[in-house]
């Protein structure tokens, strides 16, 4: 027993550093990411889209000795809490780095078009914020911090009221022309990216939890996403009609 019992705590230590492995490139690739719009470099954004395909091979190898590992030592109770946290948080970052491909793919896109500094403050702030709760929860994995976990899936909400301020900005200025709209499109898009990447990063942190304490969070997870309001149908026939009376559309924002 005690036997089989080192041979399963050496294939848990395995699987979590493949973790952090995975987790350290999605982190690079969001930093990339951001960094190949802000410089609109179309050659970076494309090693980006390329390099998601090791995650995604990074995740099927996690995957496959996490099954293997339940097929062999057929672990139960918390060893089996941890392989299948483990399973979790694996395709958690793996859908971050299909979002940072995401950015990458606006960036090409884009062609080089310039960029507002304001709203790319406004993505660079939301990227850090965001890459401090991976950073965080990752962090948390690896220490089994359940407190540090709660605490980055508390803070989600700060990123999702930026991603709110920073698309009604976007879409002001979509109306008022200081940029086109498609511009303005691509980079909402990019900023609802980094808002995602915030919920899969609390996913992680429910995971670690459910790890550690063998149950989910009971409360409802804080949101403050809603960038969904900003683009119906009445919102834009709103603003649109403030326009051509003569209203700001940034006067308009306070309707909303």
């Amino acid at each position: 027993m005690a036997h089989t019992t080192k041979v399963f705590d050496s294939d848990l230590q395995e699987l979590a550093r493949s973790i952090a492995e995975m987790g350290g490139l999605a982190e690079r690739q969001i930093t990339e990411a951001v960094e190949a719009l802000t410089t609109r470099d179309s050659g970076r954004a494309q090693r980006i889209i390329t390099a998601d395909a090791t995650i995604d091979m990074m995740q099927r190898n996690i995957e496959e000795r996490a099954v293997e590992t339940i097929a062999r030592r057929q672990p139960v109770a918390d060893d089996l809490r941890q392989v299948i946290g483990i399973l979790r948080i694996a395709n958690e970052i793996e859908r971050i780095g299909d979002l940072a491909k995401n950015i990458g793919k606006r960036v090409i896109a884009l062609n080089g078009e310039d960029m507002p500094r304001t709203s790319m403050s406004g993505v660079n702030h939301m990227a850090t914020l965001m890459l401090a709760q991976l950073g965080d929860v990752l962090d948390s994995f690896a220490r089994r911090d359940v407190a540090k976990a709660v605490e980055v899936w508390m803070r989600d909400q700060h990123i999702d009221k930026l991603c709110t301020s920073l698309s009604l900005q976007l879409l002001t200025d979509m109306i008022e022309k200081p940029i086109s709209a498609s511009l303005g499109a691509h980079l909402m898009f990019c900023a609802k990216n980094l808002e995602r990447m915030g919920d899969h990063a609390t996913n992680i942190a429910e995971a670690v939890h459910y790890m550690v304490k063998g149950k989910t969070l009971l409360s409802e997870r804080p949101k403050a996403d809603f960038t969904s309001m900003l683009t119906g149908a009445p919102v834009v026939a709103l603003l649109t009609a403030r326009m051509t009376s003569g209203v700001s559309a940034t006067n308009s924002a306070a309707y909303l």
